[in-house]
């Protein structure tokens, strides 16, 4: 099994049952998001892992080292794929849904949240998975590596619900990037909520209401 990456644990109450592992973006690290945690007001107890990129040279900014879960060389970010690093990072994730499952927390009640490369990362992982996870939110990104996906997505990972938001005026992962792997996952057969924002590259309070929203439905389901 992987390494666990370096990661923040925080529990919203006593014994969860349900776990949320969420992926920052470029540049960033796992205490990004860790004011979500307080944000989010769920049904039940809910552990929140906020794991740590590795750090490493990213081409598209000179080759400054930075935490990343994996390369970008150009501008066209589905363009040039760093494969190696993506699946590299697949495989980081992997480990630490391994870990819940080891505190006993069911598959399907393990969820994946993501921002840009993070929710690049968080959609390729779940879409690989033998045992469906509860859900995925996939915020401000798009579908990585998806020409492999028509082959390598296990049609069991279809009962796996996907939140996508995405902001109308984003500069970074471009809004129609975002609209094309929606209908991708769609075309797969998956249950895409898409939501769209009047923001650039961020989050914003409408979006966390709607992500609340979401988990508490796939949580009482």
């Amino acid at each position: 099994m992987s390494a666990i990456l370096p990661h923040i644990t925080l529990e919203s109450g006593k014994q969860p049952q349900h776990s949320i592992i969420w992926l920052h973006g470029l540049g960033a690290d796992g205490q990004d998001f860790v004011p979500i945690a307080g944000e989010l007001k769920l049904p039940v107890a809910v552990r929140y892992i906020f794991p740590h990129a590795p750090q490493r040279p990213v081409t598209i900014n000179g080759g400054f080292v930075m935490r990343a879960w994996y390369d970008i060389a150009s501008q066209s970010i589905d363009a040039q794929q760093d494969e190696a690093g993506i699946r590299t990072s697949q495989i980081a994730v992997e480990a630490l849904i391994a870990q819940e499952m080891a505190r006993g927390i069911s598959p399907g009640n393990i969820f994946l949240a993501g921002f840009s490369q993070g929710g690049a990362i968080a959609l390729h992982t779940a879409l690989r998975q033998t045992a469906p996870l509860g859900g995925v939110l996939a915020l401000s990104t798009y579908l990585p590596l998806a020409d492999s996906a028509v082959r390598e997505v296990l049609a069991s990972t279809r009962a796996t619900p996907i939140f996508m938001a995405h902001g109308r005026s984003d500069p970074v992962i471009p809004y129609a990037l975002g609209a094309v792997s929606r209908d991708a996952l769609l075309k797969f057969g998956y249950a895409v909520e898409w939501h769209e924002y009047a923001m650039q590259h961020s989050v914003c309070e409408e979006e966390l209401r709607d992500i609340e929203a979401w988990l508490t439905k796939r949580i009482e389901d």
